[in-house]
Formats: C-alpha cells, sequence, structure tokens
C-alpha cells in the first residue's frame, strides 16, 4: 500500500499536515507522540517478561507478603 508513495507524494502529505497544525504545533505534536511510543514500547517489553496475565501478577502481589494474612 505505501509502496506506491514517491517523494513527492510524501512531500504534499508533509505540507498538508504542516497547513493543518500549524508550525509551532508540530513540535509539540511530535514529542507526545514520542512519549506515546516510549510508553507502548514500555509496555509491550513488560507483557512480553513475563506471562502476561492480569490474574497472575494478582496473585502473585496477594502472596508476596505473607505478614498480611496474619490476623
Amino acid at each position: 500500500m505505501l509502496g506506491n508513495l514517491s517523494g513527492w507524494h510524501l512531500l504534499a502529505i508533509l505540507f498538508v499536515i504542516l497547513l493543518l497544525f500549524g508550525a509551532p504545533k508540530l513540535p509539540g505534536l511530535a514529542k507526545s507522540l514520542g512519549q506515546s511510543m516510549r510508553i507502548l514500547k514500555k509496555e509491550v517489553r513488560s507483557d512480553q517478561d513475563g506471562d502476561g496475565s492480569p490474574t497472575q501478577n494478582a496473585t502473585d502481589s496477594a502472596t508476596a507478603d505473607p505478614k498480611r494474612d496474619l490476623p
């Protein structure tokens, strides 16, 4: 799908984005996009480290403190 885009097409798309958002807002937009991607990568990496099931994580946190079960 994107293989048909040439350099002129990408230049036109960038120009339209510049017109829509304006030059002053583009750095803030890029920064928020970068932060979102960083958060997404961190979450994906944490899911791959463990099992990823919420019940497993809840069980681990509940049994982590044995003093909590004492009256």
